[in-house]
């Protein structure tokens, strides 16, 4: 049997007010969301839709939520919504794997695209159904470049807000080898509101990305590639700045990368809107996701982006550029696929 690594992290939607509703009908039933093919998985407190392409979450409600606010990133209807067409492959929250960032020349002549094939590969189902309290999806997709199968597990149960997510890499090569994985969590406008929306997370030690590795537009607040203590970073005229809330008058887009805390077995980001009383949280093992990249996406028309990516690497970098830096913090940036 082919050894496997497994990820397996806690996705929770919060709202002070929150009550349960009666079903209404399936609680699985397939759907479209973006002209994209999707899964919508339910309970009497949560709705989740998963795309077939990559397994991606692309949009989760409170059921009970007049607004039926998502928290989650929409490039898409973004776009739509400036009048612009959108290039975007990812959404909502979607996969990096077997790789974060871009790719070498190699490696884009042999047709592996930036991020890994895992969020591009149409999944098929291996189950659905119910046990007991229980609403359970199971999707699985070949990578067929990188020589891996991943496996995705969502569960539901019944009266709590919370989804239970699995996952399973497992190399079809006889080899050890480096794996890079992400898990491109990111929240958008209008949830993602200026002065409003606040980010925590349980990271201590921090880095500003090089202003040479990255976008110069919208221009720059933070200094570059400089360390830090979460949650104050060095800014660009040499102030500090809080990276908890988004900034009240946005116009400027950053990554930084947060080593989550050594201390802790289990770790957290939540994503607090303070006016709506809504919040977003992620838990997950320590050992599993020890770097935490921020990308902050603060346009001045609004349309705000904020990555919130665990992973096994601290920024989405080309893999050789991974293997190369080999540890950040005395804390490894990639780990070993059996």
């Amino acid at each position: 049997m082919t050894p496997r690594m497994t990820f397996a992290p806690l996705l929770a939607l919060l709202a002070l007010s929150a009550a349960p509703i009666e079903p209404q009908g399936k609680a699985l039933k397939s759907a479209t969301f973006e002209e994209r093919r999707g899964l919508v998985l339910a309970n009497d407190r949560l709705e989740l839709t998963v795309l077939t392409q990559g397994g991606s979450m692309a949009n989760l409600v409170l059921r009970d939520d007049p607004e039926l606010l998502s928290p989650l990133w929409n490039p898409m209807r973004m776009a739509r919504e400036a009048g612009r067409k959108t290039t975007e492959s990812g959404t909502g929250h979607f996969v990096c794997v077997d790789g974060f960032g871009p790719v070498s020349p190699e490696e884009q002549a042999a047709g592996l695209p930036g991020h890994g094939e895992a969020h591009r590969q149409p999944c098929e189902v291996r189950y659905s159904g119910r046990q007991d309290k229980t609403l359970i999806l199971t999707l699985a997709a070949e990578l067929p470049l990188a020589r891996e199968l991943f496996t995705r597990t969502f569960r539901l149960v019944d009266g709590e807000n919370i989804v239970y997510v699995e996952s399973e890499l497992e190399s079809l090569l006889g080899f050890d080898r480096p794996v890079c994985w992400a898990e491109h969590a990111t929240i958008g406008a209008p949830f993602l509101e200026p002065g409003k929306t606040v980010v925590d997370m349980s990271a201590r030690r921090g880095k500003t990305r090089s202003h040479e590795s990255g976008a110069s537009s919208p221009p720059h607040r933070l200094a570059s590639f400089l360390d830090f203590t979460w949650p104050e970073a060095p800014a660009v005229d040499g102030r500090t700045v809080d990276l908890r809330a988004a900034p009240a008058n946005p116009n400027s887009g950053d990554h930084t990368a947060c080593l989550m805390d050594p201390d802790r077995k289990l770790v957290f980001v939540t994503a607090l809107h303070t006016g709506k009383r809504l919040l977003l949280g992620y838990l997950f093992k320590r050992e599993e996701y020890p770097w935490l990249q921020n990308w902050e996406h603060y346009p001045a028309d609004l349309k705000m982006a904020r990555g919130l990516e665990f992973g096994t690497q601290p920024f989405d970098l080309p893999r050789r550029e991974v293997i190369q830096t080999g540890s950040l913090f005395d804390t490894p940036v990639y780990r070993w696929l059996p």
